[in-house]
């Protein structure tokens, strides 16, 4: 064993029995019979996060999330195909509408428009090699890993014939902020073991709760699955303020414009006194 590999066995050593259980499905389910157990999986992940609370502060830019684990075996490690790691992170949902946009006359008008009802506000694909040679597209429908499959339902009536060119809009702009990404070979194996992601979560996250998955697989099959909380919240100033713009829209208006009056008056008060010296 590498010393890389020693290193990250004695912190996965200390962390890993308590975050066992979070795993699913839960396979000792008393409540359940031992008929409607689902099967153990020969390899099962067992894997935990640096932090699971993200706190947005005024001077927030970003944050870095280790994700960390090991594949659980009672058995030696298989003959055949290489392991291989996924691991996406997803914000909370949105609904939103996209309008195409075309030229008339000279001017700009939108022509048509699709409701998107669920999708989500951030989403980061981390995978130890391509995609799409380590992920079938059949459990990728299932599991819905991939970015295009993220966005999960559109909602109303559908009055366009193609969907295809909202949603790859979609996909686009978010790419183009960093709210979507496929980070493809970010996910480090160490002798078929132990696995590492590092995550990094941009300055424009949005509050709410996020959830984290890791998928295991071989020849392109999941054969095993992990889920894990993340917390994002606005914390100090920037929570009282959100808070304030929420619930009391006239007032944080208000507090805003006197905000701005009294930074414009010592301004102008400052620059008269650079003009005098």
């Amino acid at each position: 064993m590498t010393l890389r590999a020693f290193c990250l066995a004695l912190l996965l050593g200390s962390a890993l029995p308590a975050l066992a259980q979070e795993s699913y499905p839960n396979h000792s389910d008393p409540a359940l019979s031992p008929a409607a157990r689902p099967p153990r999986p020969a390899e099962q992940v067992v894997a935990g996060l640096s932090h699971k609370d993200v706190n947005i502060t005024t001077n927030f830019d970003g944050s870095d999330i280790i994700i960390y684990g090991a594949i659980k075996r009672e058995t030696p490690i298989p003959f055949g195909p290489p392991l291989d790691v996924i691991v996406t992170v997803e914000g909370p949902a949105q609904s939103l509408t996209i309008r195409k946009k075309e030229r008339h006359l000279g001017l700009w008008i939108n022509t048509e428009s699709v409701r998107i009802g669920a999708a989500p506000g951030f989403y980061v694909v981390a995978t130890t090699g391509p995609l799409d040679k380590i992920l079938t597209p059949e459990q990728d429908a299932s599991y819905r890993i991939s970015i295009p499959r993220a966005i999960r339902a559109f909602a109303g009536p559908i009055t366009v014939s193609d969907t295809v060119p909202f949603t790859e809009a979609l996909v686009r702009l978010r790419e183009e902020s960093d709210a979507y990404r496929l980070d493809e070979g970010a996910v480090t194996v160490v002798e078929q073991t132990l696995f590492r992601a590092d995550v990094k979560m941009p300055a424009n996250l949005i509050e709410g709760d996020y959830s984290t998955r890791i998928f295991l697989l071989r020849n392109g099959e999941v054969i095993d699955t992990y889920r894990a909380p993340i917390e994002v919240r606005k914390v100090g100033l920037e929570r009282w303020l959100y808070h304030l713009a929420m619930a009391q829209p006239f007032l944080y208006g208000l507090m805003s414009l006197a905000i701005a009056i009294a930074a414009g008056w010592a301004a102008s008060v400052a620059f008269r006194a650079l003009r005098r010296k």
